[in-house]
């Protein structure tokens, strides 16, 4: 009985890591998260439930980049999922205004299908263009500018977190991406 205690108390002791520290987290708060989830999901519980997997999966995400930056792992997590949420709510956005403009403007204008592809073949075409040069000067990029073309264009990296991952100020961060799109901007043909 004693050894046992002893070895409870050696794990206890022992050095905690981020896994852990969000297993912990996470099972202390989860019948709150899935609380908040379906009232930000408006009731829909398979929105609310992906909303729980993507807050997950970027929490852990982050705490095992920055296990010491976290003061209150466990209010983390609700930082975390309200960010998430914020981020899922503009590209749902986005994409449903991509999708209803197109469609609403065939209904308003009775344009068909095909007529509709046809005048923007050109503009396609330029568009298909002005990305080859784009892809083009990318691909001849150092390796260290591609990096921060992906974090700061694909990923959609915040600057700080572009900062701490290339271990430079921020202010830094900001410049070299500036530089960047200037260099994006006059491949793409805009000038600026």
């Amino acid at each position: 009985m004693d050894q046992r205690k002893r070895e409870e108390g050696v794990a206890q002791d022992a050095p905690t890591t981020a896994d852990q520290v969000f297993i912990r987290a996470w099972k202390a708060r989860l019948p709150e998260l899935r609380r908040r989830a379906l009232r930000l999901c408006g009731g829909h519980a398979d929105r609310a439930e992906e909303l729980i997997a993507n807050t997950a999966l970027k929490a852990l995400l982050f705490m095992r980049r920055s296990p010491s930056s976290l003061s209150d792992p466990e209010q983390f997590l609700f930082v975390v999922m309200r960010h998430v949420f914020i981020d899922s709510v503009r590209r749902h956005g986005r994409e449903g205004r991509v999708f209803e403009h197109g469609e609403a403007a065939q209904e308003r204008e009775g344009v068909e299908i095909d007529a509709s592809e046809d005048a923007s073949a050109p503009r396609r075409l330029e568009t298909a263009q002005v990305l080859a040069r784009v892809a083009s000067v990318v691909a001849a990029m150092k390796r260290e500018q591609q990096r921060l073309f992906d974090y700061r264009f694909l990923q959609e990296l915040p600057y700080p977190d572009i900062a701490h991952l290339l271990r430079i100020d921020e202010a830094v961060a900001r410049k070299r991406i500036q530089l960047l799109r200037r260099r994006l901007r006059t491949a793409a043909g805009d000038g600026a």
